[in-house]
């Protein structure tokens, strides 16, 4: 089974001990490991595949956390780096009653976007089927360019590219930068993963099928479409439709669902060494599908990202209900 290997932030998520309050209002927190792309390669170990992760953090208390909990994930930490120079970036969130956030990001000083293209050991692509990234980490700075550098060696090697956006407006002075960040980056991903809230944003169109000609006119070949508790319909290059219905579950924090998402997702893709995207049969896309729904929905069970989604042998007491 190749590898996933991911690039971007891993951060601080200091999550409320209450519901229902507004970020000011909050007087409690608990502090948990995140990151998008971080909680993707997560999913991927904790279901029993294979990942890797590149970033830089502070040498810092915080990035101790990070790097325990990564490394308790199964999560290959070796190829992170650590500076006195920079902080480790930390993300205050607040839960409305339905388990949907709010963020309040400390980057200013991040360190992670301090990671430069040739801190990039070309040997972290030794047996990489995958790599994914998101978009907090494209705002100029060198952690972009050596997103660049890492896509670059990617498409040499063959490797499958997978991104979601991601979407946080918060972090970004500018809205129409992020967009146009995000268009400039939607070219190099055969897997491209949006949601429903981001789609009009990122196209400019309400209705998903109007926007299937931007996706699929380069590399992409699968787009995945998620509609939170209705379900997420995968679009293929060859003009194939699959969907699946949400499941019914106690949401308690949906932190880290995307990414738990995309993140068993390309297990699947992995575990069944898919090189040919359109290849797979509806059949199977099918069950890809049902399996990342499920693990999904168990992630949003728990408080948390990385720390909240669940071993192979946890989830299949669950699937097979």
């Amino acid at each position: 089974m190749k590898k996933l290997c991911g690039i971007g932030e891993a951060l601080i998520d200091f999550i409320p001990n209450e519901k229902g309050r507004r970020l000011k209002d909050v007087e409690n927190f608990k502090q948990v490991a995140g990151g998008a792309p971080a909680n993707v390669c997560g999913a991927v170990a904790k279901l029993g595949g294979q990942s890797v992760f590149l970033t830089k953090l502070g040498d810092d208390a915080f990035g101790d956390v990070i790097v325990d909990e990564l490394n308790k994930s199964e999560i290959d930490t070796q190829y992170i780096l650590r500076t006195k120079e920079y902080d480790t970036s930390l993300a205050f969130v607040s839960l409305r009653l339905d388990g949907n956030r709010d963020f309040k990001f400390y980057r200013r000083t991040a360190a992670d976007l301090q990671f430069q293209p040739d801190d990039i050991d070309l040997a972290v692509l030794e047996d990489v089927g995958f790599i994914h990234f998101c978009s907090v980490s494209l705002v100029d700075s060198p952690m972009k360019k050596a997103h660049l550098r890492l896509i670059e060696v990617a498409n040499e090697k063959n490797i499958k590219i997978c991104f979601d956006p991601n979407l946080r407006l918060s972090l970004w002075d500018d809205a129409e930068e992020l967009k146009k960040t995000v268009l400039e980056f939607l070219p190099y991903a055969h897997c491209i993963k949006i949601s429903d809230e981001e789609l009009e944003f990122i196209t400019g169109y309400t209705n998903i099928k109007d926007a299937l000609p931007l996706f699929f006119k380069n590399k992409c070949e699968y787009l995945l479409y998620t509609k939170g508790k209705d379900g997420v319909t995968l679009y293929t290059k060859d003009n194939r439709e699959i969907s699946v219905n949400g499941l019914v579950v106690d949401v308690v924090d949906t932190t880290g669902a995307g990414d738990s998402f995309i993140g068993s997702f390309l297990y699947k893709l992995l575990n069944d060494d898919i090189e040919q995207l359109l290849s797979v049969s509806n059949e199977t896309l099918h069950e890809y599908l049902s399996f990342a729904n499920a693990y999904a929905a168990l992630t949003t069970t728990k408080e948390g990202a990385l720390a909240a989604m669940a071993t192979k042998i946890e989830f299949e007491a669950f699937y097979t209900k």
